[in-house]
């Protein structure tokens, strides 16, 4: 189906466009091109009386098999960066990785901690990403967002509340449009060695051969996820084609054509095992939607 040249799917799997390759089917499933594709497809799902989840790369979401009612709406093709000065201003659906890369290309640091990360840059500021020392809300200056209510609005870092995983558009349920940086100046040659670095750190401990959602479990007080797991004895458990990383506890990988709730059952089995075992809660970063 077509809508004013912006292409709706009907009945579409989500396995295809997220980083686990897992994921049910949508009722409809539409990638808007500009900004007024969006808002056109946000007056349509409204029209219809349809909810509507809006998402950038599905790089940190679990849908179950029953999927998700009503419209997605992917935000991966916005994706405009700018640099001017010390300001790095970029589209939601601009991919951090890239968008790491373009401060290197003009001299910027603060952004090296983003070089390997997968996702998107709404995705980044929605759960506070962060690795190796930094994290999103330590460069992160404004962010604009559409609200529910139709109005477009300038946050500043301190009106997003950023906390540990999280920022206000938990909340408030405003769909991020794009994001401002305020970097600093530095040499090339330094920038791209931590960016090496970083990278060099991840491929050595994570296991970046199978699709995955990154870390699952956000970091327990006094604690860390991966070792509770690797202590409880879980690596290498598997729920369906999901199974417990045996390179790092901490990850979850898609090693068998596995399912949303695959990776759902796992989740909740890992949980109850360190529960049980160590007495501690550990809190998934992932989101898990959808019905079963």
């Amino acid at each position: 189906m077509h809508f004013e040249q912006i292409e709706i799917l009907e009945q579409q799997s989500l396995a295809p466009y997220a980083y686990t390759q897992a994921g049910g089917v949508v009722d409809y499933l539409a990638i808007p091109k500009s900004q007024n594709d969006l808002k056109k497809l946000l007056i349509w799902a409204k029209n219809k009386a349809m909810p509507v989840q809006v998402f950038g790369r599905l790089s940190n979401l679990v849908v179950r098999d029953g999927g998700l009612r009503g419209l997605t709406i992917l935000l991966h093709d916005l994706h405009d960066v700018q640099v001017s000065d010390h300001m790095l201003i970029a589209d939601a659906g601009a991919d951090l990785i890239w968008v790491a890369e373009q401060a290197l290309e003009h001299g910027l640091t603060g952004l090296e901690w983003g070089a390997g990360i997968p996702g998107t840059v709404g995705g980044a500021v929605f759960m506070n990403a962060g690795a190796y020392g930094g994290q999103t809300d330590m460069v992160v200056s404004s962010v604009d967002a559409l609200l529910p209510s139709g109005e477009i609005k300038t946050f500043s870092n301190e009106a997003i509340d950023f906390d540990y995983r999280h920022s206000i558009f938990q909340d408030n349920h405003g769909i991020i449009l794009r994001a401002t940086f305020t970097l600093q100046s530095g040499e090339p040659e330094m920038i791209k060695a931590r960016m090496d670095e970083n990278n060099f750190k991840r491929a050595n401990k994570q296991p970046l051969n199978y699709p995955s959602n990154g870390s699952v479990f956000k970091r327990p007080t006094g604690y860390f996820a991966g070792k509770l797991i690797m202590d409880s004895g879980l690596q290498g458990v598997r729920v369906g084609g999901v199974e417990v990383s045996q390179k790092h506890a901490g990850f979850m990988v898609n090693v068998a054509h596995g399912t949303g709730n695959d990776y759902e059952d796992l989740i909740k089995f890992v949980q109850q095992t360190v529960q049980d075992k160590y007495g501690v809660t550990l809190e998934a970063e992932v989101r898990i939607m959808g019905e079963r």
